[in-house]
């Protein structure tokens, strides 16, 4: 309540707060929200099983900071976050992540031969074995660019590191995730 036309709000008139808070509210799932998938994704590449637990931190850290959120692409603000989170909580040292739970991500099949739908399932797991083997950098980057759909620019604001690097790690990471399953298809031939 304004006292009588001075522009003074009472301690206890939390009118314009609340309004304010739920026009926050309204923009971040707005701007925000649409990218969750790909903040668990990311997520769930980099860390493995906590990748949900990362994913919902990230979310609830970036809700808190949305206010410093000046603008700009949501999504690559929101994947930097989930990044930082995912760093947070473990650390740097681990290179590898942990494969998901035997059918959690089994790729359904049109085909109508169960044949076909083992050896496609056989295929994902393996790409998805070779892709979980890359080192962190390299992992990171083919995620955001090839399952993200991110630009370079994107990925380099997302990392921190400039797009030179970005090129880079995204040719050494298609050139190892080629190499091995080169050497993985080889030695499933008869």
């Amino acid at each position: 309540m304004a006292y009588a036309g001075l522009g003074l709000v009472y301690p206890w008139d939390n009118s314009r707060l609340t309004i304010a808070m739920d026009e926050q509210r309204r923009r971040f799932e707005q701007l925000v929200l649409p990218h969750l998938g790909a903040a668990y994704n990311l997520a769930r590449w980099l860390g493995g099983r906590d990748g949900e637990d990362v994913a919902q931190d990230a979310m609830l850290r970036a809700f808190r900071a949305f206010d410093g959120f000046r603008g700009g692409d949501a999504k690559a603000w929101l994947l930097a976050i989930v990044r930082n989170c995912h760093y947070t909580a473990v650390g740097r040292t681990r290179k590898t992540v942990p494969l998901p739970e035997q059918g959690e991500n089994d790729i359904a099949s049109d085909a109508p031969d169960p044949e076909v739908s083992a050896i496609d399932a056989d295929r994902a797991r393996k790409l998805n074995q070779a892709i979980a083997s890359l080192p962190d950098e390299f992992r990171e980057t083919l995620v955001l660019r090839e399952m993200e759909d991110m630009s370079y620019r994107e990925i380099a604001e997302i990392t921190g590191a400039p797009i030179g690097t970005v090129m880079s790690r995204l040719a050494r990471a298609r050139a190892l995730l080629r190499e091995r399953w080169a050497a993985e298809t080889k030695e499933a031939a008869p």
